[in-house]
């Protein structure tokens, strides 16, 4: 089974909460997480929040586009790419060299934006409600939210901010009680696995 098949696998049992690894978002990137804001938090002063509130807006044109290559650069502007990247190889992360990372990182992002791109048109999302306030906690900064979808159904994502100088980059999203990484990280260890420990096979499907 290919890369792209076992992640269209892995994620059955949570697609109706649109999340898109994530991921990217999360993970994502998650998380690579795909949830798609059409509007602003109101009177939001908290500069997490209006992070937050633009990424919305950037996954959700991201998303009408049907475009792989637009949702991979949201992930790559807006997502703690490295260090999900890296927490994403997991007991593997050594045997990729510093030479070999950034081409890892820049497949990992295509590759979210390939199933993000395929699955988030499925879930139109009617709006996303953003809280006023964001929450300190031991991981990081977090800001919530709940999104509604077409049919009046809804569900909270928490998103997990680490603040670079004077921005942020997402690094995780919380959907139904789940972090979204863990499960990008068990995706990617076990194909390295299967594949002879060897996480430059990793980097290779998902350039393609």
């Amino acid at each position: 089974m290919s890369i792209v098949a076992k992640a269209v696998a892995w994620g059955r049992p949570w697609r109706r909460q649109v999340v898109c690894l994530a991921v990217v978002g999360v993970s994502a990137g998650l998380t690579f997480v795909c949830a798609a804001a059409m509007a602003s938090p109101a009177r939001a002063a908290d500069p997490a929040v209006v992070f937050m509130a633009q990424v919305g807006k950037d996954l959700m044109a991201a998303a009408r586009s049907r475009s792989p290559s637009m949702m991979a650069a949201v992930v790559e502007r807006h997502g703690d790419v490295a260090q999900i990247g890296l927490y994403s190889l997991g007991e593997y992360r050594t045997r990729l060299t510093q030479a070999e990372r950034p081409g890892y990182y820049q497949g990992m992002a295509r590759f979210i934006g390939r199933y993000a791109a395929t699955e988030a048109p499925k879930y139109p999302v009617a709006r996303v409600e953003w809280s006023n306030q964001s929450v300190r906690g031991s991981s990081g900064l977090m800001v919530d939210s709940r999104v509604v979808l077409a049919d009046g159904s809804g569900y909270d994502v928490r998103w997990l901010l680490f603040k670079y100088g004077n921005s942020y980059k997402v690094r995780d999203a919380m959907v139904l009680g789940f972090w979204m990484t863990p499960f990008l990280k068990n995706l990617f260890e076990d194909y390295i696995s299967k594949n002879g420990g060897n996480p430059r096979a990793l980097t290779s499907a998902l350039s393609r």
